[in-house]
């Protein structure tokens, strides 16, 4: 067993696999939950949810020229706030939180599946999660090809609801908006934070990476631009075709506006939310499995997860038990609140990582890729204010 990662991605494949990972992520199925929460300024919330990720995204471009490992966010703290616990805190909390929003994504990607064709769901379920494990072991190259697949499909599924709905008649809830309510707009932004999810596993990409100091930080800024853009112009697709009661009931929002704007079946659009899903999950096993890999290097009680397959050049215990973890999870255990649960997991890493380079920024101004100190202070007081605001709603 070798002990390093092949590096075989660019910053093509990289900014793709952050794009699919945001995407995979839930815009699929959370345009009609924020909408309810916002009304017909959903797409408010949504750039408010890309602006609240935006200096933290800063801070892990810095932080991904300074320390460029898997397990990025686990290094990261360890280094910046000199507590090795706490990093290895951190790494096992974003294993959690991969896996399980993998498994969430597994089951509502079967779920749009079945209502396609008729399968039995455990077994659908088994089959899906096995299938991307086994890509997810194969190498990271293939992984990362066939995630850019999937994100292919997924923007252009996005591009089709965004064209439907700029052609449909609009609503009266959208020619007549109501007032905006900011504690609803806020809530909804909290929400919308779940969809952004992914720009952070970026960096635990960092050893398989060509010329990780330039292709790093630009892979992570170009990923959430575009996909700030795309989720900004699809909330508003939605809202302008569908009634707001009826987009806030739909758990298929997006095949609802295809629905109401273009008339007829979106079982297409059903299939394009499986391949949106099946990168999510493939995504975050491929996640997962670096910061375990990377864990394992600086605590002995995990080494056993610091060995890459010497003909794949993966680590494949930490893919095979995330796999078997995530297929268990999807099969067994109800996920209703994961985007909440998840995203107030990765708000809490958000405050600890920016809290990180801060420190780190005093003690060691020069870096590769610098960002202003008022980057990260931003960062650290929007991810406070948002994770304070997701335990009101939650409350």
């Amino acid at each position: 067993m070798s002990e390093h990662l092949k590096r075989r991605i660019g910053l093509g494949l990289l900014t793709a696999y952050g794009v699919g990972v945001m995407v995979g992520a839930g815009i699929y199925v959370l345009v009609g939950a924020v909408a309810a929460e916002a009304g017909v300024w959903a797409p408010l919330s949504f750039v408010i949810a890309g602006l609240i990720a935006a200096p933290t995204a800063l801070s892990y471009a810095e932080f991904s020229t300074r320390l460029p490992e898997a397990a990025g966010e686990a290094v990261f703290v360890e280094k910046g706030l000199g507590r090795a616990w706490l990093g290895m805190l951190v790494g096992l909390a974003i294993v959690a939180a991969g896996a399980v929003s993998a498994a969430a994504v597994l089951r509502g990607g079967t779920g749009y599946l079945l209502s396609v064709v008729d399968l039995p769901f455990a077994a659908t379920a088994i089959v899906m999660g096995l299938v991307l494990v086994g890509v997810a072991i194969v190498g990271v190259l293939e992984s990362l090809t066939v995630a850019a697949l999937f994100t292919a499909v997924e923007v252009l599924g996005l591009a089709l609801v965004v064209w439907a709905g700029a052609g449909a008649e609009p609503t009266a809830d959208y020619a007549a908006p109501a007032a905006i309510v900011w504690t609803g707009v806020a809530s909804a932004a909290v929400l919308a934070f779940f969809a952004f999810i992914g720009f952070e596993d970026i960096v635990n990409m960092a050893e398989e990476v060509r010329d990780p100091l330039r292709t790093l930080p630009r892979a992570i800024l170009m990923s959430l631009v575009i996909t700030s853009l795309l989720y900004a112009l699809v909330s508003w697709a939605a809202v302008r075709a569908v009634p707001l009661e009826r987009l806030g009931a739909s758990e298929q929002p997006l095949a609802l506006v295809w629905s109401s704007a273009r008339g007829g079946n979106a079982g297409f659009l059903s299939l394009i939310a499986v391949a949106a899903a099946m990168n999510g999950i493939l995504a975050q096993i491929v996640m997962a499995s670096r910061v375990m890999f990377g864990v394992g290097r600086r605590h002995p009680s995990l080494a056993v997860f610091h060995h890459a397959h010497p003909r794949f050049g993966t680590p494949v215990l930490a893919t095979a038990l995330i796999g078997v973890a995530v297929i268990a999870m999807a099969v067994l255990l109800p996920v209703a609140d994961l985007a909440e649960a998840t995203s107030a997991i990765l708000l809490s890493v958000f405050v600890l990582v920016n809290a990180a380079l801060i420190a780190m920024k005093r003690a060691e101004p020069e870096a590769a890729f610098r960002v202003p100190m008022a980057v990260p202070v931003a960062g650290l007081v929007a991810a406070l204010g948002a994770l304070a605001v997701s335990f009101g709603v939650g409350s």
